[in-house]
């Protein structure tokens, strides 16, 4: 079975040079796509399935040993994000067919994406610090076309912006690995818990600072989060729908495996301090905005703050809800961004003043934005809800009053957002349209299935909340325990 992970890699990677070879041949390239993420998608739930009834997974390239070898390990946290992410670039991918425009007929569309799909998969399975690093930059690489994929101008500003905070970021991680290296000697996250444990402890508080700093730029957090919202909305509606989705959440990911396995509850307060600041000024700077693309960025920021909150409260409870709040955040944000998508290449646009009364040229459409965004403010019974009450639970257990309430407040805030765009976008007079008056599903059936797909697995997350849980709970139990060994070879 761990003879599986490397082809989460291997398959992108060979496919992307296959699309290269077939850049003339625009449905090749796209079939190429199509079936190697289907792929992925099938070979991740068969490690989630495996991992979570027998125990990790590990697998040292070409048979070196752990102490040098590219090191590839799966957990149940690892299994769980490889199968969201596989399933959401599969959707976004699907979407984008369904989607005209000169970026989204780009030859360089499909190998940059499927680059990003085996960046993403590395990130995930990295069982060294060194090997995150390079799968950062992998997606580093992907992620810079895809965002500047049609060309101009305010692609390329915003583009220049996303590169220099990610190479600023890289330098950092390799400094922090550097340094990582010359204390302990290794950088094996297998190795590492009783190497660190054993360093001063000014050593240690500063490199867990450092890879916080490094991490905490790629997740979005509070304050290293301002090229967010001036990157994202420039790109194409499906890239932007998988960073949203997915990239900052690897962030999350990269900060879950520092602070429970490497330096577990060594920055706890400086983690509340900036959760609870994260969650505000992202909600905050949603409701400033006249834009739906702009208000959903400055939600990836607000919603990264709850994750960083139960990161911060520490034990099962609390990292068991910021699993299930990851789990339940990849969809939603994916169908908030696709429906999104779906306005501006319908309307051409996704300002407030502009758009109006696409609820009642379409109320079919108007419910795939409502159900999400209703979720996303945790409302019940949806799946956002269950999220936040693991939290507010776990923080009312450890008498952090603070971080409840500005929990509560921020969740205000976002309902607060999302009736800004319901009533800006969705209700009020009908705006003139440029392909008469019918509903905006009908112009573009492709993406609107898509879109619902999105929006049904989000539910689904909600109605299966009772099992997603208690894998949740199993999730927490591995990572809060610190083993030194994520799992012995299979």
């Amino acid at each position: 079975m761990r003879s599986l992970l490397p082809l989460f890699v291997v398959l992108p990677l060979v496919a992307a040079a296959v699309s290269v070879a077939l850049a003339r041949v625009p449905k090749a390239q796209r079939t190429v796509a199509v079936v190697t993420i289907g792929a992925t998608v099938a070979l991740a739930v068969v490690v989630l399935v495996s991992v979570d009834r027998d125990g990790p997974l590990r697998m040292n390239l070409g048979g070196w040993p752990g102490r040098i070898a590219i090191t590839m390990v799966a957990d149940r946290l690892a299994a769980v994000m490889l199968v969201l992410g596989a399933v959401m670039l599969l959707v976004v991918l699907f979407y984008a067919l369904g989607q005209s425009g000169e970026g989204a007929r780009s030859p360089w569309y499909v190998p940059a994406y499927l680059v990003l799909a085996a960046g993403i998969s590395a990130a995930f399975l990295a069982g060294d610090l060194f090997n995150l690093f390079v799968a950062f930059e992998i997606l580093l690489a992907a992620s810079y076309v895809l965002i500047t994929l049609e060309g101009d101008d305010d692609q390329i500003r915003a583009g220049t912006t996303y590169i220099v905070i990610n190479v600023i970021e890289s330098l950092l991680l390799f400094l922090a690995v550097g340094l990582v290296f010359a204390a302990t000697g290794t950088l094996s996250m297998a190795e590492l818990p009783g190497r660190l444990a054993e360093l001063p402890v000014g050593i240690a508080v500063g490199l867990n600072v450092l890879l916080l700093i490094a991490f905490g730029l790629k997740a979005a957090i509070f304050p290293l989060f301002s090229w967010l919202p001036d990157s994202y909305p420039t790109a194409l509606s499906p890239v932007t729908a998988v960073f949203a989705g997915l990239l900052t959440k690897i962030g999350v990911y990269a900060l879950i495996r520092t602070e429970t396995q490497l330096f577990p509850g060594g920055q706890r307060t400086l983690l509340l301090v900036i959760a609870g600041l994260t969650m505000v000024i992202g909600g905050l700077g949603a409701i400033a905005q006249v834009d739906m693309k702009r208000i959903l960025s400055f939600h990836i920021v607000s919603q990264i703050g709850y994750m960083v909150a139960g990161l911060a409260l520490g034990g099962v409870a609390a990292i068991a809800a910021t699993v299930f709040f990851i789990i339940h955040q990849i969809p939603t944000k994916t169908a908030l961004f696709l429906v999104e998508g779906v306005v501006e290449q319908d309307t051409g646009t996704s300002a407030l003043d502009r758009v109006g009364g696409l609820a009642r040229r379409s109320g079919v459409f108007g419910l795939l934005f409502l159900l999400p965004a209703l979720s996303l403010a945790g409302i019940p019974p949806f799946s956002g809800f269950v999220a936040k009450l693991g939290l507010i639970e776990a923080g009312f257990g450890l008498a952090e009053w603070v971080i409840v309430g500005v929990a509560v407040a921020a969740s205000l805030l976002t309902l607060l957002s999302m009736v800004k765009i319901w009533t800006g976008v969705f209700w009020g007079d009908p705006q003139p349209h440029p392909r008469g008056r019918v509903g905006v599903i009908r112009h573009h059936r492709l993406m609107g299935a898509v879109t619902a797909a999105t929006v049904a697995l989000g539910l689904a997350v909600a109605v299966a909340a009772g099992p997603i849980w208690r894998f949740c709970e199993r999730t927490a139990t591995d990572l809060v325990a610190s083993a030194p060994e994520r799992g012995g070879d299979r």
